[in-house]
C-alpha cells in the first residue's frame, strides 16, 4: 500500500511538473540566419496556457525580434547559446506603452517584454546580444538632423509613428524639446508590474538603450550576470529599476556606456502621478567598470527612493562612484540610504555626488510637491585611490541636503570635498589627501561636524579645511602628526573648535577671505 502511494505521488508530481521546450528541436534555426521570433513567442504562449514551462535554447545562435514573456515562463540559455536580436526596427512593432526615461509613452516594444506577469525568469550561461549599434547610429543621425527650432528636418517613419501615437503626451516644458527630435530606442529588458522576477547567470551586451529596466515590479532577483555595453553606446545604462520594490542585485559585473546601476521612480508629474517609490533594495558584491556612475539614484526620482543598501562593491574606472541627482520640479524624497564597504579606483570625476541642482539653471521656488528632498544618507568604510575629485554636496536654497554622513573614509584625490547648501552633515574619521587645495571646503552650510578629519599630505600655504559663509560648524578631535602651514581657514563663518591636537601646524586657525 505504501509503495503504491509513493508511485502515485511520483506520477502526479511528474504530471504537474513544468515542461521544457527545446527550441532547436522545435525547429528554431540555430545558425543566426532565419528569424525565430514567431516560433519563440508561439511556444511561450503555448507553455503559458498549459501552466508554464522552460523555453530552452541549446548552443547556437538564434535570431529574433521582440520576445513577450508570460507568467510562469523561464527562458534558459545554455552555455554557447546566443539570442541575437534583429536590427530590423520593424521587428519591435507595434508600439506599446513603455516607460522611457521616467515617462510613460507609446514606443517600440522592448527586446524582452512582459506586463503584469508573475514567476518569470531569464537564466543560464548564454548570451543576450542586443546588436545595439544600429540603434545608436540611428539616434546619432537623428540628433544631428533637426532645425534650430528643434523640429525634425526629415523624420523617419518611426518618429512619424511616434508623433501620431503620442498626441496626448504631456511633459514639463524643459523636456518638450527632447520629444521633438529624439529617436526613442527600446530598453533591452523591460518588465512592467510583474511579480517574482529572476535574471541570473546570463551575459547581456550591446543594448539599444537601458539594459535591464523593470518598472513597477515586486520581488526581483538579479544575480551573477554580466553586462557589457561599449563607451560609444549612448544611454546604455546597466540595471535601472524604476518604481520597484523588494529587489536584490548581487554578484554582477557591469561595464556600460552610461550609469552602471541607477535607481529611479519616474520623471516630474508623470512620476508623482504613478506614485510608486523604488524601495527595499540591496546592491551587493558587484564590480562596476566603465560607466558614468557606479551606483546612482535619480535623476528621475519623482516617485521617491527609500530603504536602499549598497555594500561590498568595487568601482574601477567609472566617472563617478556613488551619485545622487535631482532637480527642482522633480519632487520626490530620497531617504534611508546606506553605503558600506566600497573600494574605488581610477574614478574619472567624483567619488561622491549628492546634487539637487542637476539641471544647473533653476531658480528658488516655494516648497511644494515639486521640491526634491535628500535626507538620512550614510556612507561608511570607503577606500579610494587615483580619483579626480573626492566629491561635492549641493542642495537647493529652499531644501538643503540634510542628515548626510561620511565615516571611516580614506581617499587619495586630486581635489577635495566641497559642500554647499547642506545642513546636519557629518564627516567622521575621514582622510582626504589632495594633490592641490583643501581637503574640505564648506560654503553656506549649517550644522556640520568634522570629527577626526585630515590629510596625509598638507600643501604649502593651503588650508586643510576651508569654511565660508557657514554657521554652527564643529571641528573636533583632529590630529595631524606631520607639519602643515594652515589647518582651518575661516571666512564669515561660525566655527566651534574643540579637542584638537595640532601642535605641528604652524597656523591652526586663520581668519581671512578665501579669495585672497
Amino acid at each position: 500500500m505504501k509503495t503504491t502511494l509513493i508511485l502515485l505521488f511520483l506520477c502526479l508530481a511528474h504530471s504537474l511538473s513544468a515542461k521544457t521546450y527545446d527550441m532547436h528541436t522545435l525547429g528554431a534555426d540555430n545558425t543566426g540566419r532565419e528569424k525565430c521570433t514567431d516560433l519563440i513567442n508561439a511556444t511561450i504562449e503555448q507553455a503559458s496556457n498549459k501552466g508554464g514551462g522552460t523555453i530552452y535554447f541549446p548552443a547556437g545562435n538564434y535570431l529574433t525580434g521582440a520576445i513577450i514573456l508570460k507568467s510562469n515562463i523561464t527562458l534558459y540559455l545554455e552555455a554557447g547559446a546566443t539570442l541575437s536580436f534583429s536590427t530590423d526596427f520593424d521587428d519591435y512593432l507595434p508600439f506599446r506603452q513603455i516607460r522611457w526615461e521616467g515617462i510613460f509613452m507609446n514606443s517600440f516594444t522592448p527586446l524582452l517584454y512582459a506586463k503584469q506577469a508573475e514567476n518569470i525568469a531569464i537564466k543560464g550561461e548564454g548570451t543576450l546580444e542586443g546588436n545595439g549599434k544600429a540603434w545608436w547610429e540611428e539616434v546619432k543621425l537623428q540628433q544631428y538632423s533637426f532645425w534650430h527650432d528643434g523640429s525634425i528636418k526629415k523624420p523617419n517613419k518611426y518618429q512619424q509613428l511616434w508623433l501620431a501615437e503620442n498626441k496626448a503626451l504631456k511633459v514639463e516644458p524643459y523636456y518638450q524639446k527632447s520629444l521633438q527630435h529624439l529617436f526613442f530606442r527600446p530598453p533591452f529588458i523591460q518588465f512592467q508590474e510583474c511579480n517574482k522576477v529572476a535574471i541570473e547567470g546570463v551575459t547581456i551586451q550591446n543594448s539599444p538603450f537601458w539594459t535591464i529596466n523593470p518598472v513597477g515590479c515586486n520581488g526581483l532577483r538579479i544575480h551573477g550576470i554580466t553586462i557589457n555595453n561599449p563607451d560609444d553606446g549612448w544611454n546604455t545604462d546597466g540595471i535601472n529599476p524604476s518604481s520597484c520594490s523588494n529587489l536584490r542585485i548581487s554578484d554582477c559585473l557591469v561595464s556600460v556606456g552610461d550609469d552602471c546601476i541607477t535607481i529611479k521612480s519616474g520623471r516630474d508629474f508623470d512620476g508623482r502621478e504613478y506614485g510608486r517609490p523604488c524601495e527595499n533594495i540591496t546592491v551587493t558584491n558587484c564590480v562596476m567598470l566603465a560607466g558614468h556612475g557606479g551606483v546612482v539614484i535619480g535623476s528621475e526620482m519623482s516617485g521617491s527612493v527609500k530603504n536602499v543598501t549598497i555594500s561590498n562593491c568595487v568601482f574601477n574606472g567609472t566617472d563617478a562612484g556613488i551619485r545622487l541627482k535631482a532637480s527642482r520640479g522633480r519632487g520626490g524624497v530620497v531617504e534611508n540610504i546606506r553605503v558600506d564597504n566600497i573600494v574605488m579606483r581610477n574614478i574619472q570625476k567624483n567619488a561622491f555626488i549628492v546634487n539637487l541642482f542637476y539641471d544647473k539653471t533653476s531658480t528658488p521656488e516655494p516648497v511644494t510637491e515639486r521640491t526634491p528632498v535628500f535626507r538620512n544618507i550614510h556612507i561608511t568604510n570607503v577606500t579610494g585611490t587615483d580619483i579626480k575629485c573626492a566629491g561635492f554636496i549641493r542642495g537647493i536654497e529652499e531644501m538643503p541636503v540634510s542628515e548626510l554622513s561620511f565615516s571611516n573614509i580614506n581617499l587619495d584625490v586630486e581635489d577635495g570635498f566641497t559642500a554647499e547648501a547642506a545642513t546636519n552633515i557629518r564627516f567622521d574619521k575621514v582622510s582626504v589627501t589632495t594633490a592641490q587645495g583643501p581637503s574640505f571646503e564648506l560654503t553656506k552650510c549649517n550644522g556640520v561636524v568634522l570629527n577626526d578629519v585630515g590629510t596625509k599630505t598638507p600643501h604649502e600655504k593651503s588650508a586643510i579645511v576651508a569654511v565660508r559663509e557657514s554657521k554652527n560648524i564643529l571641528l573636533n578631535n583632529c590630529y595631524l602628526p606631520i607639519p602643515a602651514d594652515i589647518f582651518l581657514l575661516i571666512d564669515q563663518s561660525d566655527v566651534i573648535w574643540g579637542n584638537n591636537f595640532l601642535k605641528l601646524v604652524r597656523e591652526p586657525i586663520r581668519t581671512s577671505s578665501l579669495n585672497q
